[in-house]
């Protein structure tokens, strides 16, 4: 941190950000009758002027403008770039992974300290967290990472983000455990319940739980089009329906955000995504992985798809994270879109989200872009180590340095995933970059720190994480949305609700629910009125050399010859059965709905709440927020970016049934 090049910083505060920051400093004036914010300090000193409190992060013994809290987030946001170096610029630039103890995915209850003062050292200051168990000791080790940041040459708070957690399904990459926090249907079921006041409550939740154990960032909603029935990401979005899918984001920004005029200081950034068309995922495969690296849309397709984002937009939504996808064939007012991943596309981001959109906060990459995809990456070869994890499709001969200049003139204004500046600082060295696109990237990065009032206090109470995350009310209304969730596809003979007392064979937990909901538990099918069978959409591991095509549902939908699922359906032939059925992906049910009486789709319901509607205490209110195809033949036939297009779909959208 060079005398000269905090000379330089200043300089280019002086040029650069004038043009950044002059609308929004002249529209936005200081906030009158202050009104004293908790004070969270561990290390830095805190300035007193006329009885208000201050914190002095750069102690330099005087009341700096990003310290005062006084003034608005744009104007403390340009005071504070005005003082950074070009290597802390580029640094506020990565958003990497908090360290934990065995790796990014071990599971770990605690972060590895070392490591992660050597992250934060190296200037970075937002990471995402990865830490399951208590909520009291995620609090405790998001606080030792704030303590640390605080000790920084400018005292800059960290954003500490996460992906979903809140819900059944949990996929490397993609959403993590509940664990003890209030776990809600999928969003696919919250789509199923139909009412996006149901989905703001879910969001508005994990706000609170978020905010208590120290998570600021949620890496979510998900508005991508589940148009590709194959696709493995279908679980985490809000169904195939434009309109349905718009409202709902706008929902779930809003209960996170808390409101719809930008966050709030008790509110969490939401970052939707991924622009664009991620849905139209070709072939069914996963842009994760290299073989899966295209989505195939037209013009008028590419445009739906878009449109799914506007109730997010509407709003306000902090950030805006790209896809992965390569858009193959896709046309943008009549001209071919550039065969690069979305993150790499100023077409997309400048073009579209900016200024056809309207969009006016920051855009993160999706994770791995800037990184390389060697042999091993491309084509799942196996070799002892760590995983090697790229996704630079479409740039793949560029290098590090060559892809952040491209990513970022194309208008991305942090590298998620990335957690070395080198190749950022290179490129800025090398004038790939101007000094204005980075002072605004860096802008907009901290404006968000500044809305959430972390520079005043990123502490959170341990006691109070571990009462309000899972509290009993929280879970509760999760309940509540589980048990509306549910679709009712087949009810035979009115084989549902169940009677008290009714003989059932059922096995594991659901045997345990069945007897605590007042039925009675048969030993065997012979015994038994009623079986009760639990499924889900068939996969196959089809690429387990793959780091997340092993860990992804993929291949066919329907229920073949072999299946486990479906030769224990058949061996209950004699006996009505209920099947319950979990929907992750549009499960192809043409071999199973004949030898069901009762057939109920699930996204995500615990065993307890199941039964409360299997036996009439509640009653299923869901409709389907996708079609469920008649074969795979009709799976392969139809368009990956069109929805409802499945040829004679056996459940049709929207269909469910009543007691």
């Amino acid at each position: 941190m060079a005398g000269n090049d905090r000379k330089a910083g200043l300089k280019h505060g002086a040029l650069a950000l004038a043009a950044v920051c002059a609308a929004a400093c002249a529209a936005t004036p200081a906030i009158p009758a202050p009104r004293q914010p908790l004070i969270g300090v561990r290390t830095a000193p805190v300035i007193t002027i006329n009885g208000l409190r201050f914190k002095d992060l750069n102690r330099n013994g005087r009341l700096d403008r990003y310290e005062d809290w006084r003034l608005a987030a744009p104007i403390r946001a340009a005071d504070l770039v005005s003082q950074m170096t070009p290597e802390e610029k580029a640094a506020a630039m990565l958003h990497g992974t908090a360290p934990q103890a065995g790796g990014s995915f071990s599971g770990a209850r605690v972060y590895d300290q070392a490591a992660a003062k050597a992250l934060i050292g190296k200037g970075l200051n937002s990471l995402i967290t990865r830490l399951a168990g208590d909520p009291a000791e995620l609090a405790d080790q998001n606080n030792q990472l704030q303590a640390i940041a605080e000790m920084s040459r400018l005292g800059i708070p960290l954003t500490i983000s996460t992906d979903p957690r809140n819900h059944f399904q949990a996929t490397a990459g993609a959403s993590e455990a509940a664990g003890q926090f209030s776990q809600w249907p999928e969003t696919l079921g919250l789509a199923a319940i139909g009412d996006p006041a149901v989905t703001r409550r879910m969001a508005d939740t994990a706000r609170r739980e978020y905010r208590a154990v120290g998570i600021h960032m949620a890496l979510s909603p998900v508005a991508d089009l589940a148009t590709e029935p194959r696709w493995p990401r279908v679980t985490g979005t809000f169904g195939e329906d434009v309109i349905q899918v718009s409202r709902q984001a706008g929902a779930y920004v809003a209960g996170f955000q808390g409101g719809t005029a930008g966050v709030r200081p008790d509110g969490v950034v939401a970052v939707v995504k991924h622009w664009a068309g991620y849905g139209a995922a070709k072939d069914g495969w996963d842009s994760h992985n290299a073989y899966g690296r295209y989505a195939s849309l037209s013009e008028a397709g590419l445009k739906t798809h878009m449109d799914a984002f506007k109730g997010a937009f509407a709003a306000r939504v902090s950030g805006v994270m790209p896809t992965y996808s390569i858009l193959q064939g896709a046309m943008l007012d009549g001209k071919p879109v550039e065969q690069v991943g979305a993150g790499y596309s100023r077409q997309m981001l400048q073009e579209q989200l900016r200024e056809r959109y309207g969009f006016k906060g920051f855009v993160i990459s999706d994770w791995g872009i800037t990184n390389d995809c060697p042999e091993v990456c491309l084509n799942g070869a196996t070799r002892p180590g760590p995983p090697v994890i790229g996704m630079p499709w479409g740039v793949e001969n560029l290098s590090q340095a060559d892809r952040v200049a491209k990513a970022v003139n194309a208008g991305v204004d942090q590298i998620g995933g990335a957690d070395d500046p080198a190749p950022l600082i290179e490129a800025i060295r090398a004038g790939k970059i101007s000094p204005a696109r980075i002072d605004l990237a860096v802008s907009r990065i901290l404006t968000a720190k500044f809305q959430l009032g972390l520079f005043e206090d990123p502490y959170v109470d341990q006691d109070a994480a571990r009462a309000i995350v899972g509290s009993k009310a929280f879970q509760a209304a999760a309940d509540e949305a589980q048990r509306k969730s549910l679709v009712l596809l087949q009810n035979k003979n009115k084989v549902l609700p169940l009677k008290r007392g009714t003989k059932v064979f059922a096995q594991g937990a659901l045997a345990d629910a069945a007897r605590a909901a007042g039925l009675t538990v048969a030993s065997s099918q012979a015994e038994a009125d009623v079986v009760l069978l639990r499924m889900s959409t068939p996969f196959t591991l089809l690429h387990p050399n793959h780091f997340f095509g092993q860990r992804q549902h993929e291949g066919d939908l329907d229920f073949k010859a072999g299946n486990p699922q479906f030769e224990a359906l058949k061996s209950a032939s004699g006996k009505p059965v209920v099947a319950v059925v979990s929907l992750d992906r549009p499960a192809v049910l043409t071999n199973v709905a004949p030898l069901a009486a009762g057939l109920v789709a699930d996204f995500g319901v615990s065993d307890a709440a199941l039964m409360d509607v299997l036996t009439g205490k509640a009653r299923p209110g869901g409709k389907l927020p996708f079609e469920l195809p008649s074969s795979m033949e009709a799976v392969r036939a139809q368009a990956p970016e069109k929805p409802r297009d499945s040829a004679r779909p056996l459940f049709p959208y929207g269909f469910g049934l009543r007691y």
